[in-house]
């Protein structure tokens, strides 16, 4: 059961939760011995595009193995929003293109409508670069082995000159520098935070984000009553339920006009209405984790860590550099 364990973990495959009883085969000396046998395992990339998959154990008319069902909640649908990956930060020359795309958008108005819209044109062109410049990190990382394997073959048949191991050392290199980028994705998806880059926690880290994304999958919900599962109907349902919740109630209200309450003094108003320094904002952006989950705009607080020198707000006199 160990080296099985080991091979589904080398080639990074899931095992995914098995619905009912604990065991898929029941047999031996008056049918005492039990078993898990039977089971599907799939691949990450597979499973990202289906949701709500599981495995379902259903009864067993004839044979001594029971039949494994294996149940999908239907493929995923639309667009994925961005997301800033902490990895793109540990490309070379990497800062330095943010720097040159942010300085080279034009924009006038306010400061927080510049801001606004800069972020939003960095963000499109995050989208173009990783599409054809970075591209898939599977595909690189594979692509990387290859020709790590392909100078070993060729080592293995003839020494290789000063160049040619240059190159075998470049390819090496290359793949590490994958490996790492993998690791540090997978690090923020799976949330462990706790644990460093480095220590080769790529699979744990992977079984980990698999895991929050299949507790999170919400595949059906009841809305005053009805059990809603297709999913514009459970997004119309949503809206429409917290609509009623935040619209003005004409009803009854609570009466507090007579109740007691403690005042903060004039002093401590006047300086809840004191502009934030810089210095303050960027002690309390340095002193927050980089891996924390990102806002809705999709940028990580490692990107604004990383980028603060030249995406800097005064909130104050409304000036933006």
């Amino acid at each position: 059961m160990r080296r099985f364990a080991e091979i589904v973990d080398k080639l990074r495959l899931v095992d995914l939760p098995l619905q009912g009883r604990e065991f898929t085969w029941n047999g031996g000396l008056n049918n005492q011995s039990w078993a898990r046998l039977d089971r599907f395992l799939v691949s990450p990339i597979w499973l990202d595009q289906f949701r709500g998959v599981f495995q379902s154990r259903l009864p067993r008319p004839v044979s001594d193995h029971f039949p494994v069902l294996l149940v999908g909640g239907g493929i995923r649908r639309g667009l994925s929003p961005f997301r800033f990956e902490n990895m793109w930060l540990k490309v070379e020359g990497f800062k330095d293109l943010i720097r040159s795309w942010w300085r080279g958008i034009e924009v006038r108005g306010s400061a927080s409508f510049r801001l606004a819209v800069k972020m939003k044109e960095i963000k499109q062109k995050l989208k173009v670069w990783n599409k054809e410049v970075f591209r898939r990190l599977d595909c690189n990382k594979s692509s990387a082995l290859q020709q790590v394997d392909f100078w070993d073959r060729v080592e293995s048949e003839r020494n290789l000159n000063v160049e040619k191991r240059e190159l075998k050392k470049e390819a090496k290199e290359s793949y590490k520098k994958w490996v790492l980028l993998e690791e540090i994705h997978w690090r923020r998806l799976s949330r462990e935070i706790g644990l460093r880059e480095e220590d080769k926690n790529t699979s744990f880290f992977h079984r980990m984000a698999s895991a929050y994304r299949r507790n999170n999958s919400l595949d059906i919900v009841k809305i005053n009553g009805e059990w809603l599962s297709e999913e514009q109907k459970v997004r119309k349902g949503i809206a429409n339920a917290f609509q009623q919740l935040l619209s003005k109630d004409t009803g009854w209200k609570a009466d507090i006009g007579r109740l007691q309450l403690d005042q903060i003094s004039q002093q401590e108003v006047e300086n809840l209405e004191i502009p934030f320094s810089e210095t303050e904002v960027h002690s309390a952006l340095m002193e927050m984790n980089r891996d924390k989950a990102p806002g809705p705009d999709g940028f990580t607080v490692a990107f604004w860590q990383s980028c603060w020198d030249f995406i800097k707000t005064y909130q104050h006199f409304g000036r933006a550099l």
